[in-house]
């Protein structure tokens, strides 16, 4: 995308002009071998300056780089202390997420034992005046790998998957459409059916340096065709019907996502478990309308 090259070029003049700015690093999904980019993927920019104060309550030195739809700040409270975000979207449609580093704190970051996560899912320096990344470890990439999981956490899974079900079939029975949108969509897909595909995904590989990067943006790369039509069935609109056959899609889908698992894994399958909420499914679902 030529507008966010061009953005980037700009921010980094500015760097190498301002003695204020120290070091200059570019992290995030432009830098990460394993991460998708397209021209929505964010600039995600860490600035290191000697004093950061003026800049992290000023705004004006955000405007040197274009005009400005909106901007979300968050000071350092958030981070404990050690820096403060200033994320924005210029009209040019680039969007830049600027982190702002004390000196002291990026160079006691660099010193910790692990690499922390922001680094360690790709960064590229672009600006060091004072030589402050020379012992800054390689990324490893491995915080965001799928790793295998135990039994004890399959088993959870597996367990919570059931149970929440039957939260979402009585919010249908009685209309309740929010709270069993906020079950299925926020619970059941974010929590449970995630790290399932996730799991099943890596298995697949296995468990060999594979990422579907966040909330399942490569779900669809990764799953045979046939698997990613059962996916999408868990997808409903707004009618109750829908939802009903939606919640039996995710049913259908976590029984054959989770037995395949378990046996490739020597996991015990809670098939009890679901062929009692199964039964209450369905005669929940067979009950009058409230």
């Amino acid at each position: 995308m030529k507008a966010r090259r061009e953005k980037l070029e700009q921010i980094i003049n500015w760097a190498e002009n301002n003695p204020d700015v120290r070091a200059v690093l570019l992290t995030s999904s432009l830098v990460n071998p394993y991460a998708p980019v397209d021209d929505f993927s964010d600039l995600d920019v860490e600035l290191v300056f000697e004093n950061k104060e003026k800049y992290e309550t000023g705004k004006e030195w955000i405007y040197l780089f274009g005009e400005v739809i909106s901007m979300v700040e968050e000071d350092d409270t958030c981070f404990e202390g050690v820096n403060a975000m200033k994320m924005v979207l210029y009209t040019d449609h680039v969007k830049v997420d600027f982190k702002l580093y004390h000196k002291s704190a990026f160079i006691k970051e660099i010193q910790e034992e692990t690499l922390p996560e922001d680094w360690d899912v790709g960064y590229k320096v672009l600006v060091d005046k004072d030589n402050l990344t020379k012992d800054l470890k390689p990324p490893t990439y491995q915080s965001i790998m799928i790793h295998q999981p135990t039994e004890q956490k399959f088993r959870q899974l597996m367990n919570d998957f059931w149970w929440d079900t039957t939260y979402v079939a009585k919010c249908l029975k009685r209309g309740d459409l929010f709270y069993a949108k906020f079950m299925s969509e926020n619970v059941i897909r974010t929590d449970y059916l995630v790290p399932l595909i996730e799991w099943y995904i890596a298995g697949l590989h296995g468990w060999k340096n594979i990422t579907t990067n966040k909330h399942g943006r490569l779900f669809k790369k990764y799953l045979p065709a046939e698997l990613w039509v059962k996916v999408e069935a868990t997808f409903p609109g707004s009618e109750i019907e829908d939802n009903w056959r939606a919640l039996f899609a995710f049913a259908d889908l976590v029984h054959e996502l989770g037995t395949a698992l378990a046996g490739k894994l020597s996991f015990e399958y809670p098939q009890k478990l679901e062929d009692d909420i199964r039964i209450y499914l369905d005669e929940v679902k067979s009950m009058p309308q409230a």
